[in-house]
């Protein structure tokens, strides 16, 4: 099959550090007719890797998509058109990308139609790209994080030429504010507030797959927050690579607090937002979350390590005495705080003494719960360019007592909650038990009762009558 490249990712434009002008549009995309013809009668399935990031762009997609016809479906031998939205924080998640696509070849050796298209930040590396090009010639589109709103065009290209097309800009000059959207939840909603990192921590892959930061207008964020809010929703998450970084790209003096705030008022029963970086984490920021009681008192500060020398290596602009600093007035400010991060272990050429000082933190802070990670290097990070003398036998060794450092600090918060009553947010029906409900508690634990169905999408009172690590147990009030 021929293939038409316009477009590789090229890292060296993907690392320029000088921000580039952004165009915001707000005009509706053209959906080409000939592709209304064409999806027809046709089914999507699209698998989605990573972050809540991602999962938005698959809410972008999934509205694109039936704005020009094509209908869902939950299984991917039924479908007409796969995208596999795939995430490169780490080695895992792309093998297991590589694992599917392997899968799709076969179904595709049945299907001879059928259309794979391959998108998200894996494929925002050139090393990923050509192997796609080069070994797996089943798939027919390569499309990046900055073109999504190209996707039906692409798609046009692909049905109507039978042309494998490869489109991944580097950077981007274009920022689409109409887009259509196809939630994937009927009351909590993922709200983007800006897109890219400028932080380069030396492991991250992020700024190359992102790009810069670019905030959204404030008014396009908060006219959707209030639509929202008119259709019903309970709980609106603000995304970015680094939330507490918002307006400072403008530089007209309206900043994160500035935003939370104003989303605050539009009446929404919650308001969350991740991630946060502790170098942006401002007093100012501490005051809006203590004083609104929409605001929920759970925030997600990645540490990544407890030990300075580390910390300047992965360039994280904080230390460890200020990271505690912070951690401390957030809970003076609000002492029921519920506190979560990212630990990663085995960077290049930690030593013992590091790692320890990052269990001691752990003990300190007291986390409600921490995402893990033996550390992946990232080609074209400078951290993947490190010579590291930590054999992996000992990577896992750490991780394990990691591990179990973390989960000691997570059962003692949870023990602590037995007792109280928490307000929950109904998701739905335990997967476990039909019998038994599930949700969300303010403080972000997952809470089981026995309860009427009808209560989903509710918010309701819950005792706690027993804890566990994950969750906790309790009766409706």
């Amino acid at each position: 099959m021929p293939i038409d490249i316009k477009q590789t990712p090229n890292l060296i434009k993907a690392r320029s550090r000088l921000h580039q002008q952004v165009l915001i549009l707000h005009d509706e995309i053209a959906i080409p007719e000939r592709l209304r013809q064409v999806a027809a009668g046709k089914h999507y399935f699209i698998k989605t890797y990573g972050c809540q990031a991602n999962v938005r762009d698959e809410e972008t997609m999934r509205g694109l998509l039936e704005a020009a016809g094509f209908k869902p479906t939950d299984h991917e031998r039924e479908a007409d058109l796969v995208i596999l939205n795939t995430c490169a924080v780490r080695e895992n998640a792309e093998d297991k990308v590589f694992g599917q696509v392997g899968v799709l070849k076969g179904i595709k050796q049945v299907n001879k139609d059928l259309v794979v298209a391959i998108g998200g930040c894996m494929v925002q590396q050139a090393h990923i790209v050509t192997d796609m090009i080069d070994k797996y010639k089943h798939v027919d589109l390569m499309f990046g994080t900055h073109n999504i709103h190209q996707l039906l065009d692409l798609l046009d290209e692909v049905y109507a030429t039978k042309t494998r097309v490869v489109s991944i800009p580097s950077l981007t000059s274009e920022s689409h504010e109409a887009l259509p959207a196809k939630r994937l939840h009927r009351f909590k909603a993922f709200v983007n507030i800006m897109y890219g990192c400028d932080k380069f921590c030396t492991y991250c892959i992020v700024p190359y797959t992102r790009g810069r930061e670019r905030s959204r207008p404030v008014a396009d964020i908060l006219n959707e927050c209030r639509q929202l809010v008119r259709d019903g929703y309970q709980e609106i998450t603000l995304l970015g690579q680094n939330v507490n970084a918002y307006g400072k790209d403008k530089g007209d003096g309206y900043d994160f607090a500035a935003l939370l705030e104003d989303v605050a008022k539009t009446g929404i029963a919650r308001l969350r937002f991740t991630t946060s970086h502790p170098w942006d984490f401002s007093l100012r920021m501490i005051e809006v979350i203590a004083k609104y009681p929409n605001i929920m008192k759970a925030i997600h500060l990645p540490v990544q390590s407890g030990n300075n020398g580390i910390l300047r290596l992965m360039g994280r602009r904080y230390t460890r005495e200020s990271y505690l600093r912070l951690v401390a007035s957030m809970r003076t400010a609000m002492p029921n705080l519920a506190l979560t991060t990212d630990i990663i272990v085995g960077f290049p050429n930690e030593t013992e003494t590091q790692f320890n000082d990052t269990l001691s933190l752990v003990r300190e802070v007291g986390y409600d719960g921490a995402f893990t990670f033996i550390y992946s290097p990232r080609v074209g990070t400078p951290a993947s360019r490190m010579i590291d003398n930590v054999t992996p036998e000992l990577k896992h060794q750490w991780f394990d007592q990691l591990v179990k450092e973390v989960e000691a600090s997570a059962q003692i918060r949870a023990d602590a909650l037995v007792g109280q009553t928490l307000k929950v947010l109904v998701d739905g029906v335990s997967k476990r038990n039909d019998k038994v409900l599930s949700g969300y508690s303010e403080g972000n634990k997952l809470v089981h009762f026995i309860g009427d169905e009808t209560l989903i999408g509710s918010i309701v009172n819950v005792k706690i009558t027993s804890s566990h690590l994950y969750s906790v147990h309790g009766d409706l009030v």
